[in-house]
């Protein structure tokens, strides 16, 4: 059974980033070709500085990188302040906001898009990055029920020592809460940037072409004069455009998981 796992896992999640390295190699007419070669006959090697060229890739890069870490380090932060208030605070009408918190979850976004526009539209704030500050503001609801998770599950003890050497719960928040949560952290702040970098819908109807990013600007740059797709160079961008997000999760993944196992901890 966890062989059949693996190999599920490889097939869904690995062979389609493998296939994109294997279409960087080929020219367009061995990608055109039938029947399909699984390998390049003749690599080219030159179109992975190609998708580097074609567009101003640092530039969409440094776009991407400071829309998704704005977006995390707010989300995150005003998400575990949420979740800390559902978990340890007491007050009429919390249970009732909890389930509202939650069924916007089951809200699809779609819904939405048109009064959010509207209201950004009228605020002035097209063509910037306030939209993605203020849903940082706001938290995530599914990230404030994991903290909600993980803080419940921290003993009642901690919270009423601090209280009586005359703790507020402010620095209970700050001083023994969310130097506890550093897994949780890591999961929300992992999961918040993989939903910027891969969002193409928001970039495209709240961005111009200069502060858009590196998804949008691949979408509409690979083309040759005569407006024909460069399937070759944008497969060769695509291996470029997933290799923050996988280092990203190399590097916290110990976290990661640490994070989601905590937060089912307790209901």
């Amino acid at each position: 059974m966890i062989y059949i796992a693996l190999i599920l896992l490889v097939l869904v999640f690995v062979s389609p980033l493998l296939w994109d390295g294997v279409v960087a190699l080929k020219s367009l007419s061995e990608n055109a070709a039938f029947p399909i070669h699984l390998l390049p006959l003749h690599p080219e090697w030159q179109n992975f500085p190609r998708a580097l060229t074609l567009i101003d890739f640092a530039h969409y890069t440094s776009n991407s990188l400071v829309l998704a870490g704005l977006y995390t380090v707010l989300v995150t932060m005003t998400s575990a302040l949420v979740g800390f208030g559902f978990a340890r605070l007491r007050g009429p009408g919390k249970q009732t906001l909890f389930v509202i918190m939650l069924s916007t979850i089951m809200l699809p976004p779609i819904l939405t898009v048109i009064p959010t526009y509207v209201i950004f539209s009228h605020l002035g704030f097209i063509n910037t990055y306030w939209p993605w500050v203020f849903w940082g503001l706001a938290s995530s609801p599914f990230q404030s029920f994991l903290f909600r998770q993980f803080f419940s599950g921290i003993p009642q003890e901690l919270e009423e020592a601090a209280l009586l050497d005359g703790c507020n719960y402010w620095r209970i928040f700050w001083q023994i809460f969310l130097p506890l949560s550093r897994p949780v952290i890591a999961t929300a702040a992992i999961l918040s940037f993989n939903f910027v970098w891969g969002d193409f819908f928001a970039p495209a109807i709240f961005l111009n072409q200069d502060t858009t990013t590196l998804a949008i600007a691949m979408s509409n740059g690979y083309v040759d004069p005569n407006g024909n797709l460069l399937t070759n160079v944008l497969a060769a961008g695509t291996v470029f455009y997933v290799l923050p997000v996988l280092v990203l999760f190399f590097l916290a993944q110990r976290s990661f998981i640490r994070g989601i196992a905590a937060t089912g901890l307790k209901g």
